[in-house]
């Protein structure tokens, strides 16, 4: 498991142009200077083709902390829920918090 975020991770992967695999994930990493936490966990996909950055950080293996942003309200959420067989609790739905949900009222 990699020692870094999914934010990070995304974040070095600004100029890739989706549908994209492995290898053009790690290529646009390498030139963007992602940092070798970064580049370890890219390392660690599944050869398949990405087609978007929110699937690409599902597949990374990163600390459950560093979840995508959810609030800590959120991932007690994820973790009551329950979900699909061998699916981590951090990959689980999260759901929208009250404030969030306020707007659409």
């Amino acid at each position: 498991m990699a020692h870094t975020d999914a934010q990070e991770i995304l974040g070095s992967l600004r100029d890739v142009g989706f549908p994209a695999d492995k290898d053009e994930l790690l290529r646009a990493a390498t030139a963007d200077g992602a940092s070798d936490e970064a580049l370890k966990a890219l390392r660690g996909i599944p050869p398949d083709r990405y087609g978007n950055r929110e699937e690409v950080a599902r597949s990374v293996r990163v600390d459950p902390d560093s979840d995508l942003g959810h609030s800590a309200s959120q991932r007690a959420a994820q973790a009551r829920r329950g979900g699909e067989p061998g699916l981590s609790q951090h990959l689980r739905d999260a759901p929208r918090t009250p404030v969030e949900d306020e707007p659409d009222r």
